[in-house]
């Protein structure tokens, strides 16, 4: 939010330069995160001096040029080349002396130097309008009244307004400062803390009255809920042509751009005031007749920036007799605003519904001035006070009369809210024992008025524009940000109690997890868990009857909760690949989202991918790409760091991979992971393989819990190893061979492992090979090659009767 400098010491005289003042504006809570310079023409013409023609000639060696002499006021003449084709000896005219900076139409500065131009001196610059930016005229000079006193500086005579401007980072609860008029109201609170009692000056509405009662255009509220104030006035005979410099400059300052004096003067209410404003063409107003109501769904508007929009029946409109003129408290229509021809209209002040104004606005992607103010909570009882101050400013710059009486349609008047505050509360939370009288002096410095004094606390009644104040701790947050955070002393004891947490708390296994995909080259996400419904399509594992959809999304992109973390992590990976980033290793821990008809459930998952090349680019190795076994070494190694060493795995059925496998303990799956399906990838526009794995954390959280650990010592006797090259069915997959032998042999067993795979040329059709290794081991004594092929041997005998496997 921009706050002009200038603009606040019209409401507060203040002491201090823009510089303090931004100090104590972010001590009050109004963080001030810049403050840059304004000037109403750029540069400020600093430099620009009236110069007087004391000589012009034609230059020596240039038939276009001329030579003339500019006294600046010092007693000296300085040699000008000029070649405007208006210079003539005695006119006053604007120069630009060495070293002033102008600025380009593009904004684009540069510098007056001394230089020489055909061989001839030249010692500044006489000037154009718009090479000053005081207008549009360039084919001459600018001459000035010939009465003016040389030396005198330009900026003077043109009344360049410099200004500092506040860019606050206001937070959503301060809807009171949004607003110059809120801002000076926090400033004198924060100066009468510092002991500097400011005075406030309001703007006067005291000559506001009806010249005559010739337009009367009748108001017709259907919900007071969505419009618990409404308030109208009509005026005629209106000039509507460009804004007055100042009312320019002070827009301008803040970053609005100017457009006719009628609209000019609301947006400068708004901004003065906080209260939003909008001005209705009177003649375009069917049948007198204002109504504030809500519409059909599926009704179309076509709104100020040309856009027709489909309304929804909560979207509250401004109507007349026959058609809709406005989104109440968002954007107005695209042919009910003031133009030039425009001589009368229907100025609004209201106060609409703060959660159906923020919904409206979302809904349609809109954020105005306007619905910024209304959704967060204005002022109700400045409501009439707004609507005659820009009435008045109306008339002060478009001329015309007030042709109609104020209608105010104040359903039920909202009263200021009550708080007890207790001593004992206040002093606990701020850490310091503070004064009845100063707690009495900061409350009435913010116009929070004391109702009554107890020995234990006070009645309090909050003023109507601290909407964000409705709870003791409330008051005791305003009484603090005025008494000054940088004023409670730090004690010098320190004071810290130690929780007693298991270390299978969650966030600690998480953090040992990431840590160890990080070591191995991972890179940790943290993706939207909003997505779009369209990604229900690609898996048959998705339920679309299942998912959470927001009330009111951003946008369809994001109108759902995820049921899945893979769709985000191959969007990360998308999006990588699009900017030449093809070896990607990433994780993420997340949830997903499930609406179930026994009620709502949330899911702790991992997700892990892995696509592209292992390594980057080099002349000195091929590249190989990242595949399904990296991947599964990956996975295993995860299980290896939280010790889990019992589980089994068979091939997994899913809807998104097109191989893979799964973990599972006895009560629930672990992991499943593979590679994802070309006709998913296809949707992401990704031409790589991609291996996913998904962690059903909870699950893994839940065996952690459970699980006893057993600590034994490291073998003393060496293993022994031996291997199998066999011959089997295509049909036949690792795991059956596995099981098989830990069946066999599940004490002198410790390792099974597949080394490699053979398939094609001088293998009979339908066969293929594998090589298995067996590690074997005796705890308490050094194994004999005669026992170790009695053991071969009997796993030979089950793989060739359950397997029909052949030793090649």
């Amino acid at each position: 939010m921009k706050i002009s400098y200038n603009w606040l010491k019209q409401f507060i005289k203040l002491p201090q330069d823009a510089e303090e003042t931004g100090k104590l504006l972010t001590n009050l809570g109004l963080e001030v995160e810049g403050i840059k310079s304004f000037s109403s023409v750029k540069g400020g013409l600093k430099g620009v001096l009236v110069g007087h023609v004391l000589e012009c000639k034609s230059h020596p060696n240039a038939d276009r040029l001329n030579l003339t002499k500019i006294e600046l006021g010092n007693g000296e003449a300085v040699q000008i080349v000029c070649g405007a084709p208006n210079i003539a000896t005695g006119q006053k005219v604007p120069v630009a002396t060495i070293g002033t900076m102008l600025y380009d139409e593009n904004g684009e500065s540069w510098e007056i130097k001394k230089g020489k131009i055909r061989g001839e001196s030249s010692y500044g610059m006489i000037c154009s309008e718009k090479e000053l930016g005081l207008g549009e005229s360039h084919e001459g000079i600018m001459v000035m009244d010939k009465n003016l006193v040389p030396g005198k500086p330009v900026a003077d005579l043109f009344e360049v307004e410099n200004d500092e401007i506040f860019e606050i980072g206001l937070t959503p609860n301060r809807a009171d400062a949004m607003s110059h008029w809120g801002v000076a109201r926090d400033l004198k609170a924060g100066y009468q803390q510092n002991g500097k009692n400011l005075e406030l000056i309001t703007p006067s509405v005291s000559s506001f009255h009806t010249d005559n009662r010739s337009l009367k255009i009748q108001i017709k509220v259907e919900d007071s809920n969505l419009a618990p104030r409404y308030c109208g006035v009509t005026l005629s005979d209106l000039k509507i042509e460009d804004s007055p410099e100042w009312l320019k400059n002070r827009l301008k300052a803040i970053g609005i751009n100017p457009k006719n004096n009628v609209v000019d003067a609301t947006n400068y209410v708004m901004h003065e005031l906080g209260q939003p404003l909008h001005a209705f063409d009177a003649a375009k107003i069917a049948g007198n007749e204002i109504q504030v109501k809500t519409l059909k769904k599926g009704s179309k508007f076509t709104t100020l920036d040309e856009v027709e929009r489909e309304l929804s029946e909560e979207d509250l409109m401004i109507c007349d007799a026959e058609k809709p003129l406005c989104i109440a408290g968002v954007f107005g229509g695209l042919n009910s605003g003031v133009t030039k021809a425009t001589t009368s209209i229907f100025l609004e002040s209201a106060y609409f519904n703060p959660v159906s104004v923020r919904k409206t606005a979302k809904r349609h992607g809109l954020n105005t001035d306007a619905s910024f103010r209304f959704e967060r909570g204005i002022d109700i009882n400045s409501v009439e006070y707004a609507l005659r101050r820009a009435a008045l400013l109306i008339k002060e710059v478009a001329g015309g009369e007030i042709t109609s009486d104020v209608d105010d349609l104040y359903f039920k008047k909202i009263e200021d809210f009550q708080v007890f505050l207790t001593f004992e509360k206040v002093n606990k939370l701020i850490g310091e024992n503070l004064a009845e009288e100063t707690i009495k002096s900061i409350l009435a410095s913010l116009d929070i008025r004391v109702n009554n004094i107890t020995e234990t606390g006070m009645g309090l009644t909050i003023p109507s524009f601290r909407v964000d104040v409705q709870r003791e701790s409330d008051v005791i947050e305003e009484i603090l940000r005025v008494y000054g955070y940088n004023n409670i002393k730090v004690g010098d004891k320190l004071s810290l109690s130690v929780a007693n947490s298991s270390k299978f708390e969650d966030y600690k296994i998480q953090n040992l997890i990431a840590v160890q995909l990080v070591g191995q080259g991972f890179y940790e996400t943290m993706a939207n868990s909003l997505t779009t419904p369209t990604y229900n399509k690609l898996s048959e594992d998705i339920n679309a009857e299942y998912q959470v959809e927001m009330l009111n999304p951003l946008s369809q992109d994001l109108s759902v909760l995820r049921q899945s973390l893979l769709y985000s992590g191959l969007e990360t990976i998308s999006y990588n690949i699009n900017r030449k980033r093809r070896n990607i290793k990433i994780f993420e821990f997340g949830k997903t989202y499930h609406s179930y008809s026994s009620g709502r459930i949330e899911n702790k998952h991992l997700s892990l991918f892995t696509s592209g090349p292992k390594k980057a680019e080099s002349w000195t190795e091929n590249e190989s790409q990242e595949n399904f076994f990296y991947a599964k070494g990956v996975i295993n190694s995860v299980f290896q760091k939280v010790g889990i060493t019992s589980f089994s795995s068979k091939a997994t059925k899913s809807s998104v991979l097109s191989e893979g496998i799964e973990y599972n303990s006895k009560k629930s799956r672990l992991v499943e992971f593979g590679t994802v399906k070309k006709s998913v990838l296809k949707h992401f526009d990704i031409d790589q393989e991609v291996i996913y794995a998904d962690f059903n954390w909870e699950a893994i959280l839940e065996l952690l819990q459970n699980k006893k650990k057993i600590v034994t010592s490291i073998p003393k006797y060496p293993s022994s190893r031996r291997d199998f090259a066999l011959l089997l069915d295509e049909k036949v997959n690792y795991a059956e061979i596995e099981t098989i032998a830990l069946q066999t042999e599940k004490k002198l067993l410790k390792e099974v492992n597949l080394f490699d795979v053979y398939q094609g040329k001088n293998l009979p059709e339908g066969k293929k090979s594998y090589a298995v290794s067996f590690i074997f081991q005796d705890e308490n004594k050094t194994l004999t090659d005669k026992q170790v092929d009695k053991l071969m041997s009997k796993l030979q005998y089950r793989f060739e009767q359950e397997l029909n496997a052949e030793l090649r």
